[in-house]
Parts: structure tokens; C-alpha cells; sequence
């Protein structure tokens, strides 16, 4: 062979093994991308191809909450969600014109088929095969008899509720339940009647109650006295405090820099002019928790905060195009009246449910607070195990000792016991807890609270209830008589009561 043509079939040989290489890259590497409904949810090709593909199942305890059935009409599968609202700000929606939201958007590439880890499955063996790719299933943390404990306490306050329910197993992290409301019915925008979906993610979007709103991770709101177990944590760490260390208990406290005092809520006294600690968080003592903050200093409380997971983000399972976890907050640099209002959850104060029940969790897990996750376990469509969530602490933590924790623990207990949350009270188990009315404006009603957890000494579930507007008179709203009820459901139906 002559050196021209050597030289030509060598340069041949590298083109074809160059197209060989790209083929390859772009076929697997970028082949996520570029079929992603996600990532060119204007692409009617990609779009008509995705919504006609049978789409894996999103699973609790071995139940489908999202599915794919065979279609009589154009496209091939209808994707399906048996408990509709129920699950509506877990599983999302899968929609042709509206795209994604929830797990269907974050785990969009398994569900779909379209992942790399699914490229023998699904791009060579069903290639050979002549058969159409099919989505790997997605498995949740929830426990379902949780979930449905959280979602009907919520309802049973009326259709027009706002507020949410977190539940998460305090050793791992594992989110047990959540529950935002009013919910919506994720059927009805995965619909193949297009006009109609329009016409219900219209209606959806001019809701004033704002039903497409996860408030359980989206709503910013102050915690009001459920903050006071960070203010104790903060005080019991600092060793200058114990359960019975004794507290100013009088009806107002004189702040300094200001002629206004801080009263207790209605106005009256928490049982003398001083009391134990104890008493203080068993009575929600405003003047007590005041005064505490101030000593112990607003660095230490924010420092404390930021380790139960104020100001961070970590919870990303249901990151889709709209929504995100909002970052709950303690003031920068609070004056010394400021850091009182701040410690006892007013101020700047802010926090969503998903953060109260951290708080809750890190408690009751000896001070060390886990990572929050709702996606367990990811499986192909052969059922192969490819990828569980393992658990992890959140960072710097301990949030607090473990022996301060168990004073708390205790503390709360009294509170369930014998102070403002009897309402959560389960015979034969001992329950920990909070209450919280935290104050919004004048012209709108407080916000109920409760955090709880359940056993007490081995707890098994930690739960945060927000009630941001139920509809009733101001002097009908609190912590014990609104939220505390639905936490001693979601409780008892995780422990089995």
C-alpha cells in the first residue's frame, strides 16, 4: 500500500472511531439531558415521547401513589395517583403542557426510564428487544398510617385550613409524614383532556388559599413559643442552667432600652415571682424565657439554631421548578429587647414545620439532629436496587449535649403532663411537647404551633403542626387546642396506639 493511501485509510480509521465516540457520549452521557422533559419541556417530541412512555411507580410501604395504566387514546399510559391529595405535595404531577412537579420532577430521570444507571435495561437490551423503555420505581419514607392521621386532622378542621403536619423518625432522619393544606388533586393536571388542565392549573393558580404551596418546607412563619426549646437547649448547654434553676416567673418583664415591658400572655402571672425552668416551659412563661435569652445572649441562641438547621438547606427530595425549602431564620444582631422577643419565637423569629420537627427529632435523638430525606430506596424496572438513602447528620452537630437533651426531653414531658399540652396526652405512653401561639399582625389571627415527639425516652416519631389560619375567632386559637390534637394522632399511628 502506498503512503498516500495508508495515510488516508489511517485518517478514515480516526473519523470513523471520532463518530464511534461521539455517538457513544452523546447517546449515554447526554442522552439524560437531551431527552429530559425537564430540560426542554418545549420540545413537542420529547414531550409527546415522555408523556406516552410507562413511567415507573412512586411507592409507599410496597403501594403505588403514582402510577402509570395503559390509555385507550393517543398516548399510550395515563399517569395515575390513587390518593390523590393526600400525597399531592409528595408525588407532585406529571403533566404534558404544565410539566413536573414533586418526586415526578426530582426523580423525573428513574421514573421515566431516561437515567444512565438504566442504559442496559433500557437502551440496549429493549433496543435488541424492540421494546419501549420503561421508568424504575421510587420508594418513600412515609408511613402511610401517619400520613393519613396528619392529612385527616388537617382536614377536619374545615376545607379552607391552612397549615401543614411533619412527622420524622428521629434516629434517621426518615420523614414520616408530611402534609400541606389545602391540597389539590394531582389527577386532574395529568389529565390527556389538555383544555381541562389548563383550566384546573388556572384555577389552582388563582386560588387564594394557594393549594399548590408545600407549606410544610415553603411557609416562613414565627414558631412563637415552640422556639423556647431552642432558647432552653441554648440555656441547658451553656451549664449555667439546669431544669431546676430558678427563673423570674412574674406577670411582666422590665426590658431594657425601652419603656415597654414584656408580658406574659394574658397578662397574668407563671406562679410566683420566681419558678423552676421546668415550670417555665410547662407554663409557656414569656417573662421567664425572656429573661433567659437575654443572659444567656443572642450568639449562643443563633449558635444553637443554626445546628438544630436554622439558616441551612438540606432537604432537596422535592426541589422542583417552584418549589424549594425555605431557610428558616434567627435575627443577625438583636438588641437585647429584640433577643428577648427572639427568644421566646417572636421578632424576626421564622421557621417553616419541617423545621420545628427537626427541632423535635434533634431532642428527642440525644442533641444530634439527621438530615430530613423522603426518597428511601430507587429500584430499576427489574426491581435491582440502585440506590438507599443512608442516613446523615446534619453538620456540626451535636445541637446540644446529650445530657442536656435529656433534661429537655423531661421538661417537655411536664408539659404534656402537667402544663399547656394535655390535649396530647396518650394513655400508657409518655409524650413530649410544645406549644406554640406565635402573634402575626393585628389584623390577621395567631399561628397555632405544637412540637412533639412519642415515646419519650425511645422516641419513635417527632412531629410539628402548624395551623396558619383555621377560620375561627382569635380566642379559639392555640397551640393546645388546634395543632397539639393532630400531633397526638400522627403519633399514636406510628406507635400503634
Amino acid at each position: 500500500m502506498n503512503k498516500p493511501i495508508r495515510n488516508l485509510a489511517v485518517a478514515s480509521m480516526f473519523l470513523f472511531l471520532a463518530l464511534l465516540v461521539n455517538a457513544t457520549y452523546v447517546q449515554y452521557w447526554e442522552a439524560d439531558e437531551l431527552t429530559s422533559l425537564s430540560q426542554h419541556p418545549d420540545n413537542k417530541r420529547v414531550r409527546d415521547a415522555e408523556f406516552s412512555r410507562e413511567r415507573g411507580a412512586i411507592l409507599v410501604r410496597g403501594k403505588a401513589v403514582a402510577e402509570s395504566n395503559e390509555s385507550d387514546d393517543a398516548y399510550k399510559f395515563q399517569r395515575g395517583y390513587p390518593e390523590g391529595p393526600e400525597y399531592a405535595h409528595l408525588t407532585g404531577f406529571f403533566s404534558r403542557d404544565w410539566g413536573l412537579g414533586g418526586v415526578e420532577a426530582t426523580q423525573n430521570s428513574i421514573l421515566s426510564g431516561s437515567d444512565s444507571r438504566l442504559f442496559i435495561d433500557n437502551r440496549v437490551i429493549a433496543l435488541m428487544g424492540g421494546e419501549d423503555p420503561k421508568g424504575g420505581s421510587v420508594t418513600l419514607t412515609v408511613d402511610p398510617d401517619a400520613q393519613r392521621a396528619a392529612f385527616d386532622g388537617l382536614n377536619a378542621l374545615g376545607d379552607t385550613v391552612r397549615g401543614s403536619a411533619v412527622a420524622i423518625e428521629p434516629n434517621t432522619g426518615k420523614i414520616l409524614a408530611m402534609v400541606s393544606s389545602p391540597s389539590f388533586n394531582p389527577n386532574r393536571l395529568a389529565s390527556h383532556d389538555f383544555n381541562e388542565v389548563g383550566n384546573a392549573k388556572q384555577r389552582l393558580q388563582e386560588n387564594e388559599l394557594g393549594s399548590l404551596n408545600n407549606r410544610a418546607i415553603e411557609e416562613v412563619l414565627p414558631p412563637g413559643s415552640t422556639f423556647k426549646l431552642v432558647t432552653a437547649a441554648a440555656a441547658l448547654d451553656s451549664g449555667k442552667y439546669d431544669p431546676d434553676t430558678q427563673v423570674p416567673g412574674g406577670s411582666r418583664l422590665d426590658l431594657p432600652q425601652t419603656t415597654r415591658d414584656l408580658p406574659n400572655d394574658g397578662g397574668g402571672s407563671c406562679g410566683g415571682d420566681t419558678i423552676t425552668l421546668t415550670k417555665a416551659l410547662q407554663v409557656s412563661c414569656n417573662v421567664a424565657f425572656g429573661d433567659v435569652g437575654m443572659k444567656v445572649g443572642a450568639d449562643r441562641i443563633r449558635d444553637t439554631a443554626e445546628k438544630f438547621g436554622f439558616g441551612t438547606r438540606t432537604f432537596h427530595d422535592l426541589d422542583d421548578a417552584l418549589t424549594r425549602q425555605a431557610l428558616s431564620r434567627f435575627p443577625e444582631d438583636p438588641d437585647a429587647p429584640q433577643t428577648a422577643l427572639s427568644a421566646i419565637g417572636q421578632f424576626d423569629v421564622a421557621a417553616t414545620p419541617l423545621q420545628m420537627a427537626m427541632v423535635g427529632a434533634g431532642i428527642a435523638n440525644d442533641g444530634v439532629v439527621m438530615k430530613p430525606y423522603l426518597v428511601d430506596e430507587i429500584q430499576s424496572p427489574k426491581l435491582d436496587v440502585l440506590e438507599k438513602t443512608d442516613p446523615e447528620m446534619m453538620p456540626d452537630q451535636p445541637a446540644m449535649s446529650s445530657s442536656a437533651s435529656r433534661d429537655l426531653r423531661q421538661m417537655m414531658v411536664a408539659v404534656v403532663e402537667g402544663g399547656t399540652a394535655r390535649t396530647a396526652q396518650i394513655p400508657g405512653v409518655e409524650v413530649a411537647g410544645k406549644t406554640g401561639t406565635a402573634q402575626s399582625s393585628p389584623d390577621r389571627p395567631p399561628y397555632a404551633w405544637f412540637v412533639s415527639f412519642a415515646p419519650a425516652e425511645t422516641p419513635a416519631v417527632a412531629v410539628a403542626v402548624l395551623v396558619q389560619d383555621a377560620g375561627v375567632a382569635r380566642d379559639q386559637i392555640s397551640g393546645s387546642g388546634l395543632a397539639a390534637p393532630i400531633a397526638k394522632a400522627v403519633m399514636e399511628a406510628v406507635i400503634g396506639k
